[in-house]
């Protein structure tokens, strides 16, 4: 599986690079044919300062989107990756019992 990382309106630090990877490679334990997944970071430099986590996760014939705000990035991914965990859930399900 290939997993992008890109941050907008900001520069990343290597930490929460290596977490968004770290959470992008936790999908693979609950869907196997996983083509690619991007991981977009963005900071929104409003009042409340929100830090914006979004999944686009590639799989056969299906592209997958999950998004989450909060004002810390790890939350965010943490909370995205769990949108994601369940719609990759839902998605194996539905192809298990069209079989």
């Amino acid at each position: 599986m290939e997993i992008k990382v890109t941050a907008r309106h900001f520069d990343a630090k290597p930490s929460l690079k290596e977490e968004a990877i770290a959470a992008a490679k936790k999908f693979e334990r609950f869907y196997n044919n996983i083509i690619s997944t991007e991981v977009i970071l963005s900071f929104e430099r409003t009042k409340d300062s929100a830090k914006t986590a979004e999944f686009i996760v590639h799989v056969h014939d299906h592209t997958l989107v999950a998004k989450e705000s909060s004002e810390d990035f790890f939350k965010s991914l943490h909370d995205g990756a769990e949108k994601m965990i369940r719609q990759l859930n839902k998605l194996k399900t539905k192809q298990h019992v069209q079989l």
